[in-house]
């Protein structure tokens, strides 16, 4: 990382400010030429920067960070532009002609934050989910969930497996000697029972975490002109989804993605349910179904008009049938009627997918918030069980309880980051 890196760290497009950042070698030098000296560390300075022909690029605040005392680890420097498009681009354009400089890739102030000690694979992943966080409860999740609180735990399980191997490798050892037993002891396997039923706990609330990651997926299904699609509009407050008499309109799925106070739902529009009379109508309906079997929620749409029976093969419990179109005539069945002209019902039929999605994703934050998580703590557990299945033999438990403690140091990045790192960091904005 002899290179120094820099990129605009704020929001793109015009704004009050703008902020660019320079991390590495290089940095230091840069603005000691643009403002002419450099400010006393980790204080904000106004000063005007220049380009090479002493023409004023703006004037700006500065900030110093040396290393190692530095996000990155590296020398940073910090610049507080006015956020006009031309003034950006000209101090970008300035930056890029200095030697040894160049442009940031997607990620990489993270990515030599953790090669520096700085960061772990848990604080970045941590911060990903925060980029991408687009709810309250996403947020909470980011915050609380991942990062320090299972980086804790994890290292708590690895020491008490490092207390467990010593014992059995003792017994390897010294299993000549009177006082050496050839089987776990009972603490010890008491202890692994324990670890055991705390990373099934974990996992349980993990599989919850990943769903909320990526929603609470409701599809919209039914007959044709059941008002699928005019009720997509209305509970998403504009028009997205075509709406119109002739059967058929909707051939794809159309997606909309809901915050219900900090839950995120994600509505999907399905193409209506009949005997198809073309080819393209029938792939329209074959996805449809596929989208039902793997929603969360399926809502069965029939117009209070000409009520139609669920034709679907899905659970019970994740079927809910919901009256459309109130307005034009009164709905004295069961289930919830609303119209999406009037708006009658709406709002119950919004708390109820609120309550639904709680009820999927739990109310506390779960320490698991990737599918990496799950699979490093399943793959832990399923290593635990087969210990305490060949307790009488010390040499196989050992190696078990090893496995183990190898899947939560991956966990933790302690081995085998670098085959997750390229995907962590593709989804990074360029100033992270």
């Amino acid at each position: 990382m002899s290179d120094t890196i820099f990129a605009v760290s704020s929001g793109v497009g015009r704004a009050a400010i703008a902020i660019v950042r320079l991390s590495g070698p290089g940095s230091a030098n840069a603005l000691r030429l643009m403002a002419g000296s450099l400010p006393q560390p980790r204080f904000a300075q106004l000063t005007r920067l220049r380009d090479g022909h002493q023409q004023v690029l703006d004037e700006a605040l500065v900030l110093y960070f040396p290393a190692p005392r530095s996000e990155t680890g590296e020398d940073i420097v910090e610049l507080h532009l006015h956020g006009g498009r031309a003034v950006v681009a000209s101090v970008l354009r300035h930056l890029s002609s200095f030697p040894g400089l160049r442009p940031a890739e997607p990620g990489e102030f993270a990515r030599r934050a953790l090669l520096n000690g700085k960061m772990d694979l848990l604080d970045v992943e941590a911060l990903a989910d925060l980029i991408d966080a687009e709810t309250e409860w996403q947020r909470r999740q980011a915050l609380d969930g991942g990062g320090d609180i299972l980086r804790g735990v994890a290292e708590q399980w690895r020491t008490h497996l490092l207390d467990t191997r010593s014992d059995l490798e003792a017994q390897i050892d010294f299993s000549d000697e009177e006082d050496v037993t050839s089987h776990l002891d009972s603490q010890t396997e008491r202890l692994l029972q324990n670890l055991l039923a705390d990373m099934d706990l974990a996992l349980q609330r993990g599989r919850r975490a990943e769903r909320l990651r990526d929603g609470f997926v409701v599809a919209l299904c039914g007959p044709p002109n059941a008002g699928k699609s005019s009720l997509l509009n209305a509970l998403a407050g504009r028009d997205i989804a075509i709406v119109s008499a002739q059967p058929g309109t909707t051939r794809d799925r159309i997606e909309v993605p809901l915050d219900l106070d900090g839950a995120p739902v994600i509505l999907i529009d399905t193409a209506g349910l009949r005997e198809a009379v073309n080819s393209v109508e029938a792939e329209g309906i074959r996805r449809s179904r596929d989208v039902m079997n793997s929603a969360d929620l399926v809502l069965w749409l029939s117009p209070s008009d000409c009520p139609a029976e669920p034709d679907l093969d899905i659970l019970s419990e994740k079927l809910l049938v919901i009256a459309t179109k109130s307005d034009l005539q009164q709905w004295n069945g069961q289930g919830l009627a609303i119209s999406a002209k009037t708006g009658a019902g709406l709002d119950h039929l919004l708390a109820l997918l609120r309550q639904r999605a709680a009820e999927q994703f739990g109310e506390d934050p779960s320490m698991l918030t990737r599918a990496r998580h799950v699979h490093m703590i399943d793959e832990a557990a399923t290593a635990l069980r087969s210990a305490l299945q060949f307790s009488s033999s010390p040499e196989i438990c050992a190696e078990y309880v090893r496995s183990a403690q190898i899947a939560l140091e991956r966990l933790t990045g302690r081995i085998g980051v670098e085959d997750v790192l390229g995907r962590i960091f593709s989804r990074f904005c360029v100033g992270k």
